[in-house]
């Protein structure tokens, strides 16, 4: 696509928003038309610094658009969602903590419109995932080890991503992750179970991000890492997405589709 994409951010006042408002803003890929914010927060109504857009909770007030990138909450995401599914609009969303009803709402609008799900929109952790795959059914005897690190006020492990990596190192050797995973280890638990996937958890500082697979076979290793030092990582990635789905046919999409395009494979 040659001329701009119009695109809209919802949940624009959160941490997430803010960084995709203040990149987008130098991105010429990208013409900002839409800043939506949850009803009732402090910023509805509110001019985007340096511009005539104002934040606002009303879909309706938005105009023409070619994509949507959400970072809110499950209440808004389905307000955007059912936004996208009235006019067509492709959606890119970070968004977590769904209920099974809101997943299956999803997967339904995603035969009606392009939609990118992602848990962490980092292209690393992406390519990192890609290697893992590979390397887990390739080393398939090999033990398998995943170790994150994350600042002291993380509230959940493991991460998300750390689990994603266990998912995709799962799939690729044909066994379930809730069948092979290891959360902890303290005491006398005994040998190492074979085909486990084990995960090690460290807290604190203001460690942004770090996930390192460690593939143990007899007498070598393999160690995969990602280690994330900014979080603007994140809506980077998310700003790629948003222009490579915008104008796809309808479907469920995700990082490792678009990196497929572009690798040839």
């Amino acid at each position: 696509m040659t001329s701009s994409l119009r695109l809209a951010i919802n949940g624009a006042s959160g941490r997430m928003g803010r960084e995709l408002l203040q990149q987008v803003r130098a991105d010429r890929r990208f013409e900002l038309a839409h800043a939506a914010v949850t009803p009732g927060s402090e910023h509805d109504g509110v001019p985007l610094p340096g511009m005539s857009l104002r934040c606002t909770h009303d879909w309706q007030a938005a105009p023409a658009l070619d994509v949507v990138v959400d970072f809110s909450s499950p209440a808004g995401l389905g307000t955007a969602l059912a936004h996208c599914l009235s006019h067509r609009i492709a959606l890119v969303t970070g968004t977590t903590g769904l209920d099974a009803a809101q997943e299956r709402r999803l997967a339904e609008a995603a035969q009606r419109i392009p939609l990118l799900r992602a848990a962490n929109f980092s292209l690393g952790v992406a390519v990192l995932t890609r290697l893992l795959r590979q390397a887990a059914a390739a080393l398939r005897e090999w033990d398998l080890e995943i170790v994150e690190a994350h600042h002291g006020r993380k509230e959940d492990a493991p991460s998300g991503t750390a689990l994603a990596l266990g998912e995709a190192a799962a799939a690729a050797r044909g066994v379930v992750l809730a069948d092979a995973a290891v959360y902890a280890r303290q005491g006398r638990p005994g040998p190492r179970r074979a085909g486990s996937i084990g995960f090690a958890v460290v807290r604190g500082g203001d460690v942004v991000g770090e996930h390192q697979a460690l593939l143990l076979g007899k007498g070598e290793r393999v160690e995969l890492g990602h280690r994330a030092t900014d979080r603007s990582i994140f809506a980077r990635g998310a700003l790629e997405a948003a222009h490579w789905l915008a104008g796809r046919a309808p479907g469920a999409y995700d990082l490792d589709a678009m990196l497929a395009e572009r690798t040839g494979g």
